[in-house]
Parts: structure tokens; sequence; C-alpha cells
């Protein structure tokens, strides 16, 4: 077994190696000792760590966009899938959604480990495209569409080897917030299905008269399959993966048995209590975007357009929010360390789900206010995904060696949330969509209250400080920081 994991490593070694590529044996500045990028600079397109940077979240905003493709179009597909207002088909689906996005978050850890981010990227965006491909032109009853909605869930899982692969390309000083931007804008994927598929299902179906049963059909295979085959193909095509030097340190590394990785980080309380917390930032916002549209449908009797546009200033926010949250992350270590990190954390996704609380109220209002709850929404959505942003500013510190299992747990706590969420508060009749929205925040408040327990021997945790010196510190194991929060991954 170990022999295989061995030979199978030197594929990684491969992937992980910028050796040949000439873009980055150019790069005399901005750079350091081992190749990574010292800061972000996304104007820069002739630096080969900028190229990497925008095909990370380019491809990732293709998986978002195919996950999220359906609830802005559900008018539509209620009739061509016979789908009952009544029954619990749709809620049923966006459970199967958020199960094959925790399916695939756990497998695509260990797959970055052993390939390689950036393999496992464009690999995993390709067998999407093709599974919703199948999905889609096959789905004709209810049991069709939670198989579309299963299969296009299966894409999320390449969050893990998008933060993965940006934390090879960009150093200690800069992977924050290269992370957060990577995945926020990413997380605007969301946004944009919100407001491009009613537009190009309205477009197939009135203007070029297709029969409503076909227009669906080409509307998904048009946008979320091309997107995805087109930044999957890109994301294999390109060469640089990161991390120039300490090939035979890293090399070694990978020698170890693959459950001896994946033992690193489950045996490890931190990642499940990140797990815990980010299953109540990110969560929220997985729930919101498959609620946000039929909510105002519904709530203020919009039509399909005028719901997706709503219910996009959700998912909108990720592209400013969740980079802030990577930037306070970081400004916040610069003078208090890892244990600011925590307490930013706590303090800003405690502020997400009290406004997710209002949200709820101001919905059950006897006459809501569109504007106002908008605004709300708004609100809620910056500091949610901040959050989220936040929460990948302590990710690192975990463990090294497992840092694509830490990844994998994390981001799949995001979706086992949103599961568990949905089930309590969305399926069935017990609750209205505006109790169950309030209920959301104040288990969301009550899940992040854990974080408290989180401790870094040499960085200290939220409630005390840190227990042992840098001299005793175990530099093949975890918290890969500096005094000064800032982490050295995988060095």
């Amino acid at each position: 077994m170990v022999t295989m994991m061995g030979k199978r490593s030197k594929l990684a070694d491969e992937e992980e190696t910028c050796r040949g590529y000439a873009g980055v044996a150019e790069c005399t500045s901005g750079v350091d000792a081992e190749g990574r990028a010292t800061s972000l600079r996304p104007l820069d397109l002739s630096s080969p760590h900028t190229q990497a940077f925008h095909l990370a979240w380019l491809s990732l905003f293709a998986c978002f966009f195919a996950a999220f493709a359906a609830p802005p179009i559900l008018p539509a597909l209620r009739p061509a899938l016979v789908l009952s207002p009544s029954s619990s088909d749709v809620p049923n689906a966006a459970v199967a959604s958020l199960s094959a996005t925790l399916v695939g978050r756990l497998a695509m850890g260990p797959a970055c480990d052993l390939l390689g981010p950036r393999r496992a990227s464009g690999l995993a965006s390709l067998l999407a495209a093709l599974a919703v491909a199948v999905a889609a032109s096959a789905a004709s009853s209810p049991a069709g569409f939670v198989a579309l909605r299963f299969v296009s869930g299966l894409s999320l899982a390449n969050f893990v080897a998008n933060q993965h692969w940006t934390s090879r390309v960009f150093s200690p000083s800069s992977v924050g917030l290269a992370n957060a931007v990577a995945a926020g804008w990413a997380n605007a994927g969301s946004a944009a299905a919100q407001l491009v598929m009613p537009v190009a299902y309205d477009l197939v179906a009135l203007r070029l008269g297709v029969p409503v049963t076909v227009a669906w059909r080409v509307t998904y295979l048009l946008l979320p399959c091309v997107l995805l085959v087109a930044t999957g193909l890109a994301v294999l095509a390109f060469p640089y993966s990161g991390d120039v030097g300490g090939e035979a340190k890293k090399t070694a590394a990978r020698e170890r048995c693959f459950w001896e990785v994946v033992r690193g980080g489950v045996g490890d309380y931190r990642a499940w209590v990140l797990a815990l917390t980010y299953g109540y930032c990110y969560g929220v916002e997985l729930i919101m975007e498959n609620v946000a549209a039929e909510f105002f449908r519904k709530r203020f009797r919009l039509g399909m357009e005028e719901a997706g546009a709503a219910a996009a200033c959700f998912g909108a926010m990720n592209a400013v929010a969740r980079p802030a949250g990577g930037m306070a992350s970081d400004a916040v270590a610069r003078v208090f360390g890892v244990r600011g990190r925590l307490w930013a954390l706590w303090a800003v996704q405690t502020a997400g789900a009290a406004m997710c609380v209002v949200v709820g109220r101001m919905g059950a209002a006897e006459a809501p206010s569109l504007a106002a709850t908008v605004a709300v929404l708004v609100a809620c959505a910056a500091f949610v995904q901040a959050a989220s942003g936040l929460t990948f500013g302590v990710v690192p510190f975990v463990s090294k060696r497992s840092l694509g299992v830490v990844s994998g747990m994390t981001a799949s706590g995001g979706a086992v949330g949103a599961i568990v969420t949905n089930r309590l508060f969305f399926s069935g009749s017990r609750y209205t969509i505006e109790e169950a929205i309030s209920l959301t925040g104040v288990a969301s408040l009550i899940c992040t209250l854990p974080l408290a327990l989180v401790h870094f021997p040499r960085h200290g945790g939220m409630l005390w400080g840190p227990t042992r010196t840098a001299a005793g510190e175990d530099s093949d194991d975890d918290e890969d920081a500096n005094d000064h929060g800032d982490y050295a991954l995988l060095k």
C-alpha cells in the first residue's frame, strides 16, 4: 500500500513543481525563496502566479454557477419535471445537492494531497460537466431533478482544490488575501446564475420559441456545461501549480502513507470545530442561495427575473465580503496574532447570525418592505461571507502536513451545516420560510460558541494564551506560523 502511494506521489511532485516553466524563472522580484508570490497583483497578467490565481477562481466560479443554476428557474422546471409545490421535491433536491458537495469535498482533500490541486481541479470540472449534461438531458421527473441537483452539487468539491492551489502559489504574506479573494470571486458564480439563468431561459423559450421541456435543457447545456468544460480544460493546460523550491522536502513528506495524512487531519479536534463553525457561516450562505429566490417570489410576489435579481444580491456580496474577511484576518493577526484571528471570526460570524434572525423577522412582518428586506439581506451576506474568509485565515494553522484534509473537512462542514439546517427548518410545513431563516440565525449563534475551545499551543486561543514556545514546536506537524500569525504553508 505504501509503495503504491509512493508511486502515486510522484504524480503530485510533477504536478506541484514549476520547473521548466519560463514565466516563473523570469520572476526575479515579487517572489520568495520558493518562487511563491509575495503579493496579490490581479492585473499583472504576465505573472504565472496571477495566471494561476485567475484560473483557480474562474474554474470554481463555473462550479458555483452550475450548482445554483436550478433555483432561479424553478417556475419553469416545476411543470417540465412535474414538481409539486406542496411536495418535498424541491427541498429533497436541495439536500441532494448539499450532500453531493459534502461527499465531493471530503474526497477532494486527499486527492489534492496526492495528485496536486491543479490536476484535481481540472479533472473535477470536466467530470462535473459530463455528469450535468447527462442529467439535464435525461431528467423528466422529480427523481431526475434530484439527480441533476446532486451531480451539479458535486462540482463544488472544487472549492478545496481552489484554496489548496492558491495556498501553494502565494507566500505567507499574501496567501490569506489570495485565498479569500479567489473564494469570494468564485462564490459570486451563484449570483451570476441567479441573474443570468432566468434571462437565458426566457431568451431560449420565449424569443426563440423552443418548447418549455427543451428550453431549460438547452439553457443548462449552453451555460453551466460550457463554463465547466472551458475552465476545466484551461486549468489542465496551464503548467504552473506553485511551490518551486523545497521539492526534496515535499517529496519526502508525500512518501508518507496516505492514511497518515488523513489521520493528521481527522484526529485534530480543531479541524472539527472549524468544520462546525463553517457549517453555520458558509452553510448559511448555501441555504440562502437555495431559498432566497423562492422567498422573494412567494413573500413579495415577484416574477422569475425580479426574484432572481433580488436573490443575487446575497451571492454578489461574495466578491467583496469574503476577501474583506481574509484581509481582516491578516490585519488583526499583525497586532494580535492567531488569537486575533479567532476573536475576529467569532465576532463577525455572530453578527452575521444576528442579521439572519432579523431577515426572517422582517419577512414575517405584516407588510414587509422589499427595499428594507434586501438591505438587511445584503448586510447579513456581508457578515456571513466575511466569516467564511476569516475561517480560512485560521485553517492553515491546524496542520501543514494534512492541509488538504483539514481544508476538505472544513469545506465539507459548510455542506453538512446546510444539510442539517435544511432538514430541521426548511423541509416539510412545520415552519414558514421566514421562521426557518430566523431559526437558522439562532443555530448559527449557538454553533459559533465552540470557537472558544480552539487553542494552538504556540499561539494560544480566544480564552487563554500559548502554552509552549517556538523552541518546543514540532515543525513537521501543526501551527505553521510565526509569532505574528503569518503562515508558512508547506514550507
